[in-house]
């Protein structure tokens, strides 16, 4: 399962990249604004400057013609640029208009499996279900995932599963269990993928051991 970082926010980015396990980046408008003095285009190509691997820029645009005059822009700032959209009407035929393209899209604001059909028969390089959202409305987000890698699979979709809104580490487990091609997870998650009681505790003892043992050094 890949692993991208869900921020703006480049000392957190450096952060995740410097571990080494870094593939990817996703954005959105809310998490930009949160970022004071930078425009919108300067931050995604710091971003793209410190991540070779896919960065998603996402458009402000909520109809046709201006998500593919965004798209346009967007795609100059980078050759990993990709150009995240809304899963709507206007938001699949501009995945479509712009995958013919050659150009790669991330269909973002997935909550249902037919939702996920679409975007992939429209070519759609990334599509991101929102597994926390579903959770907060007493829905399955991990059950969505696992029906989207069923049908995907049915049909030999190339469509990447970006699991997104991953709130703690049970959800990358899970997700890596059903399936997901790519998990988008905030710093906080990436940083508790590695903790373990039982792994400090261990540690712990190894030194103080050699320490008892080896007093000198």
């Amino acid at each position: 399962m890949e692993l991208y970082i869900d921020t703006a926010n480049l000392d957190e980015i450096k952060e995740a990249a410097a571990l080494g396990v870094l593939d990817g980046v996703t954005t959105n408008p809310s998490l930009i604004a949160k970022e004071k003095g930078v425009s919108y285009h300067a931050r995604l190509k710091e971003i793209c400057e410190v991540v070779k691997g896919p960065v998603s820029g996402e458009v402000i645009s909520t109809e046709f013609n201006g998500m593919m005059k965004e798209a346009s822009e967007l795609v100059k700032i980078a050759s990993n640029i990709v150009v995240k959209l809304p899963t709507t009407v206007d938001g699949l035929k501009a995945c479509k208009a712009l995958s013919d393209q050659g150009i790669k899209t991330n269909m973002t604001l997935v909550f249902q499996p037919l939702q996920a059909l679409m975007v992939a028969k429209a070519g759609a390089f990334l599509v991101s279900p929102f597994i926390g959202r579903l959770d907060d409305v007493a829905e399955d987000g991990m059950d969505l995932i696992q029906r989207m890698r069923q049908i995907y699979d049915n049909y030999g979709f190339r469509t990447k599963i970006l699991a997104a809104s991953v709130r703690h580490s049970k959800h990358m487990v899970d997700c890596a269990l059903a399936g997901a091609d790519v998990a988008t997870v905030p710093l906080s998650v990436i940083k508790a993928t590695l903790n373990h009681p039982l792994t400090d505790s261990g540690l712990k003892k190894f030194v103080e051991d050699y320490k008892k043992a080896f007093p000198n050094g």
